[in-house]
């Protein structure tokens, strides 16, 4: 009967990597505890035991390139955690308005000042558009412009940005195009910089749940938001927006998404990243607009999310001095662990980033598509 360092040992072993080995995307092992907690609690035991110290690696972004193009991470054996981690994610419903307000205080309330030495000087934290870009701040401004394009705004539009982060793309908006900006997000320091940047411009920021919107936009734009919503209210979502917007109007959905179609996330992300959030799927985009919305574009750049998480991640280790004495070396370890896994994950195209274009079914006007 083979140990728990041995099954581990024969996983990595597949995918090129030794334990103790001389290449520097081998790990090395500084708690033989961590086989059992590898194999207790699959991918949570992994980020934790990283988190703790327990295991280090020189080149992290070399090691998950190697896990997950060889997709080890699906053949390690599944633990009790995980399971019940599905189970409750298909019973209940993780993204209430109530447990909504979760990831905001988990994630996006951590402090402002880790996020301004991390991001674009807009504060966009989302993926860059770099088909013609050099910089972090150009692929940024790209994509806000790609967005104000395919939405097609015009002067005096009315615009509502659901999920506004720090209000980078309200502010664009309102300068570039002169429309007026409705922006709603969970996290009250979020707002506090979203309104501070848009002091003067016809932006309004809300600290609000989209479930609780009930007025009239000429163009609706969700970004990087809809991964909070999860797949039990993907369908009310979408008829929310479009009780909102006009006849005529357009709505833009840029969002991660998921090659296959599942109903919870990975456990390790879940419980220190990004609570009660999930990867949508084609088809179950699809199966929520069908009933109120005509697709009308559907682009996918997902392998410019690796570079844009790169750079975030070359921010956040040059910008540590200045703000690690408001965190602490686990919390260093976890975020690096959190930049680096992503990046590779959109390397090895596991997860994707969509542009989606919808008008509404009632609408005539006819749409020109923009890249």
């Amino acid at each position: 009967m083979s140990s728990p360092k041995q099954i581990i040992e024969r996983l990595f072993n597949a995918a090129g990597i030794k334990i103790n080995g001389n290449d520097p995307w081998d790990i090395r092992v500084n708690n033989e505890k961590i086989y059992n907690r590898i194999l207790s609690k699959n991918s949570l035991g992994m980020g934790e035991g990283y988190m703790e110290g327990w295991w280090d690696c020189d080149d992290l972004d070399g090691f998950f390139f190697r896990i997950l193009a060889n997709q080890m991470d699906s053949k390690i054996p599944i633990d009790i955690g995980t399971v019940l981690t599905v189970l409750k994610a298909r019973l209940f419903n993780q993204q209430t308005k109530e447990k909504a307000k979760e990831v905001a205080y988990k994630h996006y309330n951590i402090g402002n000042d880790l996020y301004k030495k991390m991001l674009d000087k807009r504060m966009i934290y989302s993926c860059g558009y770099w088909e013609n870009a050099q910089t972090l701040d150009e692929a940024q401004e790209a994509k806000l412009d790609l967005i104000c394009r395919k939405l097609k705004l015009e002067s005096g539009m009315r615009l509502l940005d659901v999920g506004c982060g720090w209000g980078g793309l309200a502010k664009y908006a309102a300068e570039k195009y002169a429309v007026s900006v409705v922006g709603v997000t969970l996290s009250e320091p979020q707002a506090v910089i979203a309104r501070e940047i848009n002091k003067g411009l016809p932006v309004d920021i809300r600290v609000q749940d989209y479930r609780d919107l009930n007025e009239q936009f000429d163009r609706i734009v969700s970004v990087g938001m809809f991964e909070h919503v999860g797949y039990k209210n993907y369908s009310a979502f979408m008829k929310k927006i479009s009780v909102n917007l006009t006849t005529d109007g357009i709505f833009l959905l840029h969002t991660i998404g998921g090659n296959t179609t599942e109903t919870s996330t990975d456990p390790w992300i879940n419980k220190y990243i990004f609570p009660n959030g999930m990867r949508p799927s084609a088809k179950q985009i699809t199966t929520a607009i069908e009933p109120v919305f005509v697709l009308e574009d559907w682009h996918n750049f997902g392998l410019y999310y690796d570079r844009t998480l790169v750079e975030w991640l070359k921010n956040f280790e040059q910008g540590w001095p200045a703000i690690s004495k408001d965190y602490d070396n686990t919390f260093y370890r976890m975020w690096r662990y959190y930049l680096t896994v992503s990046a590779v994950s959109f390397r090895v195209r596991k997860n994707q980033l969509w542009q989606i274009v919808l008008t509404k079914q009632s609408s005539l006007r006819g749409y020109q598509s923009v890249r």
